[in-house]
C-alpha cells in the first residue's frame, strides 16, 4: 500500500483574508493523507458510529540525523465509540512538501493484523512516533477490542527512515475487563542508540460495570536497551492511589540524558500538571512534583453549546536540545486567565530541569476566545513554535463552527511570543470533524523541529461528510535569530510536592480515558 501525495495548495471553508505574518512564512498546505485503504466491512461493530475517509490525531517526528525526514502517524477512519479502524504512516523526505504511504504495521484487523503478527485487534488509537539518534524510528499504538475488555500497548521498529515497519512487539495486554491501558506515548534515547521508552496510564476499576466504581490509575513503563529487539517487562513507576490517576504521559529527556515523564495527575477530580524524573534511564523515578494546576473548562461552539472535544487533559512538553542547556517548556489548555469563561493556551518554562516554573502566562488571544489543543518543540538553536486551534473568524450566527489553526514562536526561550501566524489559509468549519464525545480532530496534533518547523494537523473538509477531515502539513520558516546558549529565567516559583494541595477544579470522580 503506497501512494505519492505531491505538493496540494488547500483551501479550507469560507474564503478569509490571512492574518498578516509576523515575519516567518507559512508555506501552503499539503494533504498528507488520502482516501482510506481500509475495506469496506474490514471491522463491523455496533459499539458505535464509524466515519470512513476520517484521519484525525496526527503526530510527527523529524529524523536528528537529516532533519528533511519526517515520519507522521494518524488514526484512519474514527470511530464514535473509541478509537479508529486502524494507524496509517506517512513518511517525507523533503521537510513535508510530499508524502509517500508505505505498508503500516499491521496493529488492527483491519489493517492485515491477526494472532500470528500480533495484531489481533478490532481498532487502534493514541498514534505516536519518535527517532533516535542514528535515525531509526519507532511508532506505538494503543489497540483495543470492540468492546473495549481487550487493550494492548504495540510499538514497531524501523531502520529506513519509515519507510518498512518490523515486527509488533507487544509491550502489555490486558483482556480483563477489569483493566484498561490508555493513553501511551514513546521516546527514543537522543544519547544511546539502542535505548528507547514508552509509558501510559493503566487504569483498574473495581466494578467494571459501574461507572462510578472505585478505581487506581497509576502509570506503566517499559523500555529497550536493545534497539527494540526485546523490551523489558513492563511494571508500574507511579501509583497515585485509590480513585487518582494519571492521563497523557509524555517523557522527554534533558541534555545530560535525565528523563522527565510530564503528564496530567488527577487526585479527586482535580487536574495538575505534574512530573516524575529518572536521572538512570528509566531503572528508578522519583515521586511527583506539581507544577500547577490545570483549570480547563472544555471547548464548546459559541453558537449551540455543542461539545468540542479537545486536548483539555493533555499538558505538552518540549526540552531545548542545545548542550549546557536545562530548559524545559509546558503548554496546556487552560481557563484561569478569562474568568474561568474560556480555555485559552498558558505557558511555563523551567530553566533547571523542571524544578522550578516561571508564573503561567496565556500566550494565546486575549479575551474570551477559545484556544485549545496545543502543540510544542523546540528547534536545534533554542527557538519555540507553539500551535493551537482557535475560533478567531467564527461568527455567533453563522451555522458553521468556522475553525483555524495558528503557531506563534519565542526566540528568547519564552520570555516573549511573536504575534501568531495563520496556518490554515482560511477556515474550516469543526462541525464537519468525527463526532467522539464532541467533535474531534485529536487529543493532539503533531509539531516537529525539522529544519525549521513542520506542523502535521488534521482539518475539516468543510461540509464533505464523506471525507469529513485530512492530515495536512507545512513548513513555518524564517530567519530565525539565532539564541543564546543560555536563557534568561524570569522570576520562579518551586514546583509542589504531590503530598500539598493539588489545586482545586470541581470534577466528577468518574476515571478519565481518551482512547
Amino acid at each position: 500500500m503506497r501512494r505519492l501525495l505531491g505538493m496540494v495548495s488547500v483551501v479550507l471553508g469560507l474564503g478569509l483574508a490571512a492574518v498578516p505574518s509576523a515575519g516567518a512564512t507559512v508555506d501552503p498546505l499539503t494533504r498528507a493523507s488520502g482516501s482510506s485503504p481500509f475495506a469496506p466491512g474490514c471491522n463491523v461493530s455496533t459499539l458505535g458510529t464509524v466515519y470512513p475517509n476520517s484521519e484525525v490525531e496526527p503526530y510527527v517526528a523529524s529524523n536528528p540525523v537529516d532533519t528533511n525526514d519526517l515520519v507522521g502517524v494518524w488514526q484512519q477512519d474514527r470511530w464514535s465509540s473509541a478509537a479508529a479502524q486502524g494507524q496509517l504512516t506517512a513518511v517525507s523526505s523533503d521537510r513535508g512538501s510530499t508524502w509517500t504511504l508505505p505498508a503500516p504495521p499491521p496493529f488492527s484487523h483491519c489493517q492485515g493484523g491477526n494472532a500470528t503478527n500480533g495484531g489481533d485487534y478490532d481498532r487502534t488509537s493514541d498514534p505516536w512516533v519518535t527517532f533516535g539518534p542514528t535515525g531509526d524510528s519507532y511508532q506505538s499504538s494503543l489497540a483495543v477490542s470492540n468492546d473495549q475488555v481487550t487493550s494492548a500497548i504495540l510499538v514497531s521498529k524501523s531502520s529506513d527512515h519509515g519507510q518498512t515497519w518490523g515486527p509488533i512487539a507487544t509491550l502489555r495486554r490486558d483482556d480483563d475487563p477489569h483493566f484498561l491501558n490508555d493513553k501511551e506515548s514513546i521516546t527514543a534515547d537522543s544519547l544511546a542508540p539502542n535505548r528507547a521508552y514508552a509509558v501510559w496510564d493503566r487504569l483498574f476499576a473495581l466494578d467494571p460495570t459501574n461507572p462510578n466504581s472505585d478505581f487506581f490509575g497509576p502509570i506503566w513503563f517499559a523500555r529497550t536497551t536493545n534497539g527494540g529487539a526485546t523490551w523489558r517487562r513492563a511494571h508500574k513507576i507511579f501509583d497515585p492511589g485509590l480513585d487518582n490517576q494519571t492521563i497523557g504521559n509524555q517523557i522527554v529527556e534533558l541534555p545530560d540524558g535525565e528523563l522527565l515523564d510530564v503528564f496530567d495527575l488527577i487526585i479527586q477530580g482535580n487536574l495538575n500538571v505534574a512530573l516524575i524524573r529518572s536521572p538512570d534511564q528509566g531503572r528508578t523515578w522519583s515521586q511527583p512534583t506539581i507544577v500547577d494546576q490545570e483549570a480547563s473548562i472544555g471547548v464548546v461552539d459559541p453558537m449551540d453549546a455543542a461539545p468540542v472535544r479537545t486536548g483539555d487533559i493533555i499538558p505538552e512538553v518540549a526540552v531545548d536540545p542545545r548542550p549546557g542547556t536545562n530548559n524545559v517548556y509546558l503548554v496546556w489548555q487552560d481557563a484561569r486567565f478569562s474568568a474561568g469563561h474560556a480555555d485559552q493556551v498558558v505557558f511555563t518554562s523551567s530553566s533547571d530541569g523542571g524544578r522550578t516554573w516561571t508564573p503561567v502566562t496565556r500566550i494565546s488571544q486575549d479575551g474570551i476566545l477559545q484556544a485549545f489543543t496545543p502543540m510544542i518543540t523546540v528547534a536545534g538553536n533554542g527557538d519555540i513554535a507553539v500551535t493551537y486551534y482557535d475560533f478567531s473568524f467564527d461568527t455567533p450566527a453563522s451555522p458553521t463552527l468556522d475553525t483555524d489553526y495558528w503557531v506563534t514562536r519565542s526566540t528568547d526561550g519564552g520570555a516573549t511570543f511573536q504575534p501568531r501566524e495563520r496556518i490554515t489559509p482560511t477556515s474550516f468549519d469543526m462541525r464537519t470533524a468525527p463526532v467522539a464525545r464532541g467533535f474531534f480532530v485529536g487529543d493532539y496534533e503533531g509539531l516537529a523541529p525539522s529544519a525549521q518547523f513542520s506542523p502535521f494537523f488534521a482539518a475539516a473538509n468543510s461540509g464533505d461528510l464523506s471525507n469529513p477531515t485530512d492530515v495536512f502539513s507545512t513548513l513555518v520558516h524564517a530567519p530565525f535569530p539565532t539564541a543564546a546558549a543560555t536563557v534568561r529565567r524570569p522570576r520562579a516559583h518551586r514546583a509542589k510536592f504531590a503530598r500539598r494541595s493539588p489545586g482545586h477544579i470541581a470534577a466528577s470522580r468518574r476515571p478519565v480515558r481518551v482512547r
